[in-house]
């Protein structure tokens, strides 16, 4: 065997690998195509390997090694077969590798291993696309196109609508320019019809959000009429609500119907909807016996909320009490899928289960759960007191069969909602005996219940002025639940109106710390800094509520009060102009921003609002007042008149506005109504001298033979005003020296003189004749007219004055007359 075994020689030994590229000619590769062994093994299975056996036998042991070129030796394989390269039969067997395995002699000389060639640097960039082709160009479009599409999605999602309807009709415009080009260079099969139908949808979605309905209700037409797209009826829905926003219910109930039979049963849910849709567009109309049908099979399929409680109404319409029965029962029997708070109870201490509980306490999930059953419980509320006047002979009976029913069911903490919106109807028909002892029933009841109707009791009492009740409800219901911010705002009202504001204050605070929304407590508060003169911090909690309710009256007047308080006229004016614009009939806002106007010297405006301020109500007396001074002022005294007339109406036992009628009338010129006016005036109030004077004046000027009567009746009157004024000072003095001297003390000689004096001041009013005093008086016949000083008439034609004596036997001296 090493016979065949050829070493290499000594000089050889530093190149290990030498003789790995040598080959014999023999096996040259490049003649294998004219090699007819070679192809025959190629075509038949003559030439492939023996499958490996369990165990190879050593190569240095079983079969002899050849080194030589020459060497005719046959090496065997383990089945047998012929080697690769040996020689058999004259026949030479093709050699599977003529070249070595990557090992030279360069390699240890210094050269680098690199087996991936990263040696020979980068790579070639890529070839730049072609954009100039058919293909390419539409690539493009269809992308700009979803691009707009998502756009427009995403800018309705934001509010602005008017950018989303703007982005899909850029959208419609190129899908259309891309439908032409797909024509032109491809059959019509290759139309992407996922993107033409998004493209029209979307755009009919957003007519339909800009409401214009028409175009909406176009766009849904394309989509619906083209047979390309399968699932195209569906959208008969998206029509048909449109048609019942537009109120056109024959039509919003037919589309429904087509949309119904178009989409199969498996889509259950989606069917109920419609049939709710279907049934509410029945109410709408009237027909509430075909909407009674539908949300009766959606209660038999699938019952929810909306369609028992819509059910009720359809009962409550047609009047069926024992429907009514029914359908409410069912209401409070639909299931809502929740779980109860008892899952978020932690049953131990374990740290990681209260970790875990405390995590999904306010989680999305427990957030919805609580929007259901908190709208359960509000559709179950509105239906007891819709019916509950209706399915009994009154109200209370029916109200306490509904509380029997909510007991029964897992609804049970409802039925002392249902008590106390029971005394609260009772409220409303002004039965405050029964609503009392209605609430005074929960005295005994668990703290929450207690609480609210302690809380209602304590406002009742408040209202009725009962203030002492009151604060005693008040308290009971702070002290069974001390963190129900209204029973601190009734306590607070309670200590508000016995005048401890410092204390009010500190229970409004306390309510705003439980629950920051409690707009009462922090209209309360700001009226209490008010009353304490912290202006400052009354006019930032009014401006903090009025940041919560945008646009209420009473926060808007509350500002600009204070701002008025402040001395700041023009920010009151701003504020009042934002009251009136919520109120535009508030008369009393609008005689507030005349006063300001007035008081900034700005006639014109104050005229304007104290004018609107009359029309919307026409008995307030200092607007009529002012509006009378007005026209005055301005020399139309003929426009005054039916102002001050209008308040001798209101206030007919004031003499001053008759005497105003009529010094309009004298000073417009029209004497003989001044005078007619005058003498109606003294038929109503003889006693009222400013009347007299004016009689006396007038009938001087006028050359009348009544002035006589009126002089006599006016010194009786004078007297007896001077003898009433004595009277009242002699009283006066009287007290005055009883306090100083004394009951005990007095002087008997000026006691008696007192009751002499007190006895004749009783004596005189009784007499007819007037009381002569001992000393010679001239009479007082000056006056002052209420309309301030006459302006300077032009003169005339004066007639001559008579010389003879108008007045008898009486001389009347200038001083009687007016001047």
């Amino acid at each position: 065997m090493m016979q065949n075994v050829h070493l290499a020689p000594k000089a050889d030994e530093d190149d290990l690998y030498s003789g790995y590229n040598d080959y014999n000619p023999t096996f040259d590769t490049e003649d294998l195509e004219n090699d007819t062994a070679f192809q025959q093994a190629v075509r038949t299975s003559h030439g492939r390997r023996p499958p490996i056996t369990a165990k190879i036998p050593g190569t240095s042991a079983s079969r002899p090694l050849a080194t030589g070129f020459g060497s005719k030796t046959v090496l065997s394989s383990s089945m047998g077969r012929p080697m690769t390269g040996a020689i058999q039969d004259g026949i030479a067997r093709p050699l599977t590798a003529v070249h070595a395995a990557g090992y030279t002699k360069a390699a240890l000389r210094g050269s680098v291993f690199d087996p991936l060639g990263q040696a020979r640097g980068p790579a070639p960039p890529l070839e730049m696309k072609n954009e100039d082709t058919p293909e390419e160009k539409i690539r493009q479009l269809e992308k700009k196109v979803n691009e707009l599409v998502e756009e427009s999605c995403i800018a309705n999602s934001c509010g602005d609508l008017k950018l989303a309807l703007e982005k899909a009709k850029d959208a419609g415009r190129k899908e259309r320019v891309l439908v032409r080009q797909r024509e032109q260079i491809a059959s019509p099969e290759n139309i992407n019809l996922d993107l033409t139908y998004s493209v029209l949808f979307n755009l009919a979605s957003q007519y339909s959000a800009n409401e214009m309905y028409a175009e909406a209700l176009n766009t849904y037409q394309v989509i619906v009429k083209n047979k390309m797209f399968s699932n195209g009826g569906r959208l008969k829905v998206n029509m048909a609500n449109i048609y019942l926003k537009q109120r056109n219910y024959s039509k919003a109930i037919k589309f429904y119907r087509m949309a119904l039979d178009q989409i199969p049963s498996v889509h259950k849910e989606m069917r109920i909807k419609i049939m709710q849709n279907i049934g509410v567009a029945f109410v709408k109309t009237g027909q509430y016996t075909d909407g009674i049908i539908s949300f009766e099979h959606i209660m038999s399929t699938s019952p929810n909320l909306k369609a028992g409680f819509n059910l009720i109404l359809c009962y409550f319409a047609t009047g069926d009490r024992e429907q009514m029965k029914k359908a409410f029962q069912k209401l409070i029997t639909v299931p809502l899928e929740i779980d109860y708070d008892d899952k978020y109870i932690s049953p131990n201490d374990d740290p990681h289960t209260n970790l875990l509980i405390e995590a999904i306490k306010n989680d999305q999930l427990r957030q919805m759960e609580r929007e259901r059953k908190g709208m359960a419980e509000k559709y179950i509320m509105t239906a007891a007191k819709l019916i509950a006047p209706a399915i009994e002979t009154s109200f209370a009976i029916g109200y306490d069969w509904c509380v029997e029913v909510v007991k029964a069911s897992h609804y049970v903490e409802l039925a002392n909602d249902l008590e106390i919106n029971k005394a609260i109807t009772y409220l409303r028909q002004k039965d405050f005996y029964q609503a009392v002892e209605t609430l005074k029933m929960f005295e005994k009841k668990d703290s929450r219940v207690k609480s609210a109707a302690a809380t209602n009791l304590s406002f009742l009492y408040y209202l009725e002025n009962e203030l002492t009740q009151a604060a005693n409800y008040a308290d009971l219901a702070v002290n069974s639940d001390r963190y129900n911010p209204s029973a601190l705002t009734n306590k607070g009202n309670t200590v508000f109106a016995n005048g401890d504001y410092e204390k009010a204050a500190e229970f409004y605070k306390e309510a705003l710390r439980n629950d920051s929304s409690c707009t009462e407590a922090l209209y309360n508060i700001g009226l209490t800094y008010k009353k304490l003169n912290r202006i400052d911090e009354a006019l930032d909690c009014f401006l903090k509520l009025q940041a919560i309710l945008r646009n209420s009256a009473q926060v808007l007047y509350q500002i600009a009060s204070l701002y008025e308080i402040m001395e700041d006229p023009s920010q009151a004016i701003e504020w009042l102009m934002q009251l009136i614009s919520v109120v535009p009939t508030d008369s009393h806002a609008l005689s507030k921003l005349g006063e300001l106007y007035d008081n900034e010297g700005d006639k014109s405006q104050a005229f304007q609002y104290y004018y609107e301020s009359y029309r919307y109500f026409p008995s307030n007396i200092e607007v009529i007042e002012w509006l009378g001074a007005y026209y005055i002022d301005t020399q139309f005294c003929e426009k005054a008149i039916q102002y001050f007339e209008r308040a001798a109406l209101i206030q007919p036992t004031q003499v001053k506005w008759q005497l105003m009628v009529a010094s309009c009338y004298r000073r417009s010129g029209n004497y003989q109504k001044a005078l007619d006016t005058y003498k109606e005036i003294h038929r109503k109030f003889p006693e009222n001298v400013e009347c007299l004077r004016f009689l006396v004046r007038l009938c001087t000027d006028m050359g009348l033979k009544e002035v006589q009567e009126y002089v006599t009746k006016l010194k009786r009157v004078e007297k007896l005003k001077e003898i009433r004024e004595q009277r009242v000072k002699s009283g006066r003095d009287g007290s005055a020296r009883s306090r100083r001297e004394g009951s005990g003390s007095g002087d008997s000689g000026g006691s008696a003189k007192g009751e002499r004096l007190s006895a004749k001041l009783r004596a005189l009013p009784g007499t007819n004749e007037p009381y002569e005093s001992s000393g010679n008086k001239e009479i007082d016949a000056s006056y002052v007219d209420p309309l301030g000083p006459q302006t300077e008439r032009p003169k005339t034609a004066a007639r001559k004055r008579m010389d003879e004596d108008e007045f008898a036997d009486e001389e009347l001296g200038e001083d009687l007359l007016p001047e």
